[in-house]
């Protein structure tokens, strides 16, 4: 925090009040609502079923923030958000909130978790149901792609003509890789139900002819073999260090002679306070993981080693998990 004045301090301390207006709006499914058609408070208590008074003031705050728009005693989510907020639209961001909201009540354990009072019911399940996690991996995409392509550019593939991508989620990361090498095939690997996922999404692209589909557990299961590019990407911060060890060995053994493996996530500097965004973001896998974290280019070299790469090195620093690290099976 640059300025340490009482304001900013102050400011800080009540920033949790708009997000929490947001996350219950997202959460009544407010702006679904809205994106629809104009309703009047009355109309929207009727369709939550919410005492009239409390959804009367959480949408005024809505509006307040820009969220909403009113007219008369009406209101209306704008054009401008009702695609970004809408459980409708294929480009919302609504599960990523709701996953926010998931996280407000395990963030609201930190305290007793840094003094050593957790219980077994605070690292959860992030998903209720198959449609939560579906709907998160679709958001994912979303804000995945746009930055998806700049990253294959800094990885450089070269002449990879076989992917592995670890924990590939629906695919977007593989999709820029297929782009960027007309002449390269991949593997995914992912857990069942997420490997239907980009099925779908990979076919609606027209490159899943290019595409081994691989179902199976990083955590417990061997990758195939044959591969001469193996990509990890935001998958090293929910391991802990002897976890990310094994992970790199299976990865290694799926990698021939000369191939290259890249880890896309933060990497913190040797004080583990920079980048910000990384030591946050340690916060958030001390709440929600048995062992993950953060980790500094020394401890993923580290681990690099102990699985047999060579020639390790950091690609790129990055602030929004996008630090890049490359090493080589010699």
């Amino acid at each position: 925090m640059s300025d340490n004045s009482p304001e900013e301090i102050l400011k800080l301390a009540r920033n949790f009040m708009e997000c929490r207006i947001l996350l219950s709006g997202a959460e009544l499914n407010l702006f679904t609502i809205l994106s629809r058609e104009s309703l009047s408070a009355q109309e929207v208590s009727g369709r939550t079923g919410s005492d009239l008074r409390a959804i009367t003031i959480l949408l005024d705050a809505l509006t307040a923030m820009d969220f909403l728009a009113k007219q008369g005693e009406n209101y209306r989510c704008p054009a401008s958000i009702a695609p970004l907020l809408s459980a409708d639209d294929p480009a919302s961001v609504l599960p990523m909130v709701l996953h926010a909201a998931h996280l407000w009540r395990r963030w609201s354990r930190l305290t007793n978790v840094v003094r050593g009072t957790k219980n077994s019911e605070d690292i959860a399940k992030p998903f209720r149901s198959a449609d939560e996690m579906r709907a998160f991996i679709g958001a994912m995409h979303v804000v995945a792609e746009p930055r998806a392509r700049a990253i294959v550019t800094q990885v450089n593939p070269g002449p990879a003509k076989a992917l592995l991508d670890v924990g590939g989620a629906s695919g977007t990361y593989t999709m820029a890789f297929l782009q960027a090498v007309p002449e390269m095939r991949a593997t995914l690997f992912d857990r069942p139900e997420v490997v239907e996922m980009a099925r779908e999404r990979l076919g609606k692209a027209g490159v899943l002819n290019r595409v081994a589909l691989v179902a199976g557990d990083f955590d417990q299961d061997e990758f195939p073999p044959g591969h001469d590019l193996a990509f990890v990407s935001a998958i090293i911060h929910q391991n802990s260090l002897g976890e990310n060890a094994n992970l790199f060995k299976k990865a290694f053994r799926s990698l021939s002679r000369g191939g290259r493996i890249v880890i896309r996530d933060h990497v913190m500097e040797p004080d583990r306070i920079r980048p910000k965004n990384g030591a946050v973001f340690a916060v958030n896998m001390l709440l929600g993981t048995p062992g993950g974290g953060t980790y500094t280019f020394e401890e993923i070299r580290e681990c690099l080693s102990q699985a047999g790469f060579n020639n390790i090195r950091l690609m790129n620093r990055g602030e929004h998990m996008d630090a890049l690290v490359e090493a080589f099976k010699l």
